[in-house]
């Protein structure tokens, strides 16, 4: 009965257990147990004006009554949605409108023959 309620409507789970806290005592260690996924890892608070980390996720943990495990909600994966779309670069926009192709000309002179 303990294994269905660690089970989602699609018949998943996704679990963890605390095991210490962090090194700097301002997390907890925990392991997280999902579908083919044994995973060592921390979860640590959100503070306000502090920055998250770049890739992860936010969870929300809740406790399981009776047991030392927390359900795991997943309630955004970091690092998918702020990664540039494919193409992108840094600096500033490339834009070269027709106008801007002319006055260059004008100013620079036009396409040079290529050599033969």
């Amino acid at each position: 009965m303990a294994e269905d309620a660690s089970k989602d409507a699609d018949g998943k789970f996704d679990v963890v257990m605390v095991h210490g806290k962090t090194d700097d005592g301002e997390g907890a260690k925990v392991l997280r147990a999902r579908p083919g996924r044994l995973d060592a890892g921390e979860v640590r608070p959100l503070r306000d004006g502090k920055p998250i980390a770049s890739k992860g996720e936010i969870v929300r943990l809740e406790k399981r009554q009776d047991t030392p495990l927390y359900d795991v909600h997943v309630e955004h994966t970091l690092g998918e949605a702020q990664e540039a779309p494919r193409g992108a670069h840094h600096g500033p926009a490339q834009v070269a409108t027709q106008s801007y192709r002319e006055s260059w000309e004008r100013i620079f002179g036009g396409p040079r023959d290529a050599p033969n």
